[in-house]
């Protein structure tokens, strides 16, 4: 789902980070931001604001401020009315500049809460994407387990009790890492990027049945957990079935879609004596080796195809 935050929030967050110094204390700092990329109104102030989009913070430069400087008082009026009317959250003013008494009234005016920042514009931009990025990306929750394995994301998916939170306190125990148990929270950056982290009450604690709830920090120490990790690839678990063709020769490629990304999919049968600790390495390890540009499946039925080709010329001369 799509996210929004208040201006509140933000500066909660980054008030200190950013520097900033309000200038309209009785502003609404409930206003929320749901655009993730900040604006310079350049354009806006000129009086094209056919493409403002509401939602999204606007940040004042020293080419705005001057732009401004250089028009009378009722072009300055008529212009921030005109840009103040697109649901602006908030404005922000770098490099300390002066601002003028009628921006402040025109902004109180409509409960738009001004702050100064003494940071240069293009540092100010630098700080504050990265935030309203993480903050408004698009997330969804999702029943699995994700675990850290090798450097590769692998999350866990299948029915519940099919053994996916025992797989990965296995991977754990070998060496591997744990992000998240039962509950993923999947967030999506830039285009193709998943990020997953658990819970902030849950976070890397397991429920193992017939045990209960441990703590895999406590019981296995800082190195067992991280944070968080890309989601690269979904292994679905689940119970051999008979009547189902399963890949042999991994030629065949799974995709299953998060957040609107397609993401590599492995489905793993069930059934007595395997060693589903050691095909989820496997997984991982193969996963890496494709982004060298090695598939060995591939590589495989090409040698394959070359062995058989002698017999093929053979067979294609054969009149009799």
């Amino acid at each position: 789902m799509n996210r929004q935050i208040t201006v509140e929030e933000l500066l909660r967050d980054r008030e200190d980070t950013l520097g900033l110094e309000n200038l309209s204390k009785n502003a609404d700092l409930s206003r929320p931001i749901t655009h993730p990329d900040p604006a310079s109104p350049g354009l806006a102030l000129a009086g094209f604001t056919e493409r403002v989009v509401g939602g999204r913070v606007q940040v004042f430069g020293e080419t705005e401020m001057a732009y401004l400087d250089s028009l009378d008082s009722p072009t300055v009026d008529g212009r921030l009315r005109h840009l103040f009317s697109h649901d602006v959250p908030v404005v922000f003013v770098t490099k300390d500049l002066e601002v003028r008494g009628d921006f402040l009234s025109t902004a109180q005016e409509y409960g738009i809460p001004v702050f100064r920042t003494s940071m240069g514009t293009g540092q100010f931009f630098q700080r504050l994407n990265p935030y309203l990025e993480a903050a408004l990306a698009p997330t969804v929750s999702l029943h699995g387990s994700l675990a850290d394995v090798y450097g590769v994301g692998l999350l866990f998916v299948g029915e519940s009790g099919i053994g996916k939170s025992e797989c990965v306190l296995d991977l754990v125990e070998r060496g591997h890492r744990l992000v998240a148990d039962d509950l993923v929270f999947a967030t999506r950056r830039g285009y193709d990027i998943i990020i997953g982290h658990g819970h902030e009450i849950g976070r890397h604690h397991m429920e193992i049945r017939g045990v209960g709830i441990i703590d895999v920090k406590a019981l296995f120490g800082i190195r067992a957990i991280r944070q968080q990790k890309r989601i690269e690839v979904v292994v679905q678990l689940e119970a051999w079935d008979d009547s189902r063709e399963y890949s042999r020769t991994g030629l065949e490629k799974e995709t299953t879609e998060v957040l609107g990304v397609s993401l590599p999919k492995v489905t793993v049968p069930l059934n007595p004596g395997k060693n589903i600790t050691v095909i989820s390495e496997v997984v991982a390890m193969n996963h890496l080796l494709k982004y060298t540009g090695i598939d060995p499946a591939q590589e495989f039925d090409q040698k394959l195809r070359e062995a058989m080709k002698p017999v093929r010329e053979y067979l294609e001369q054969d009149y009799e």
